[in-house]
């Protein structure tokens, strides 16, 4: 036969603390230890046992330096694939007879890639051009002009 138990809560009627010891002891977050990721510091070994299993190994410390000179966003160039031209071809392109004239400057791009094939007859105006990509324009009648070397097929 089952024997039922009391519920806790009944037996602690009618005492002051219901079994947790002091006046102020079972009161506010500080008891549990906080809340969240409070107390994960120095001597907080019960929960970063925890911290480790969600969070990884870089959880703790400090990674890396940023430097005040150089910042990333100074030193990457923004890039973009033939492959991608030709996709979105209407959307670059300004087509004078047979070719289409596409000045990257103006869409935030300042790098030519050379992956991807070229179908149609492109004059392209960039900054900068990897070997790759002008060969492939320059086989299908087109020029790569980049203003500051002025390299184009007329030239080579």
């Amino acid at each position: 036969m089952v024997v039922r138990k009391r519920r806790k809560d009944t037996r602690f009627r009618a005492t002051r603390t219901c079994g947790w010891g002091g006046k102020h002891r079972h009161r506010g977050s500080g008891n549990r230890g906080g809340v969240g990721k409070a107390g994960t510091g120095k001597r907080a070994a019960h929960k970063k046992i925890a911290i480790l299993k969600y969070e990884g190994k870089d959880y703790y410390g400090k990674h890396g330096f940023n430097s005040i000179k150089i910042k990333r966003s100074q030193t990457k160039l923004e890039a973009i694939n033939i492959e991608d031209l030709e996709k979105n071809l209407e959307k670059f392109a300004k087509k004078e007879g047979s070719v289409y004239v596409i000045d990257l400057n103006e869409f935030g791009y300042e790098k030519l890639l050379g992956s991807g094939k070229v179908k149609n007859k492109l004059k392209i105006i960039c900054n900068a051009c990897s070997e790759k990509a002008k060969e492939k324009i320059e086989a299908m009648g087109g020029e790569v002009v980049v203003p500051n070397r002025n390299v184009s097929s007329e030239s080579s």
